[in-house]
């Protein structure tokens, strides 16, 4: 499956500020698409790869192998209607494939899961701690 790839700059900060989800190969944020953006009703994917991982060839290497893994993965997790930014990290590039794809499904199923479930696993992160009592005059 061909993939429909965002590739203007308006297209990629409209999806800022959705649902998140962050696996070791990638940072994906997911948004429904806004009436009127874009053609066609299925999903748009946004590739970020910042010169931080590596020269123009790393740089690209990096963007095939998670297009090629967004490409089997999207037909079944993907929504139609969403825009989808793919923020690549380091391990994208030397990761095995298995495991990218394993990853991305996770990112996928990670930021269209309700926001109660999201909120629940932060919550758990954030144990209050108590203050240590003081016995007498400081």
């Amino acid at each position: 499956m061909a993939l429909e790839t965002i590739k203007k700059r308006p297209d990629f900060l409209a999806v800022r500020g959705g649902a998140r989800s962050s696996v070791p190969c990638c940072l994906m944020e997911a948004k429904p698409r806004a009436p009127g953006r874009g053609s066609g009703k299925g999903p748009r994917f946004g590739f970020t790869v910042t010169k931080k991982l590596g020269n123009a060839v790393t740089r690209n290497r990096i963007r095939r192998r998670l297009k090629s893994a967004l490409s089997q993965v999207a037909p079944r997790y993907a929504r139609d209607g969403y825009d989808y930014v793919i923020v690549a990290r380091p391990a994208a590039l030397d990761k095995p494939f298995a495991d990218l794809l394993g990853e991305l499904t996770r990112a996928l199923n990670g930021v269209h899961k309700p926001q109660g479930a999201r909120d629940q696993r932060l919550d758990k992160r954030s144990v209050t701690m108590k203050k240590p009592q003081q016995h007498g005059p400081a």
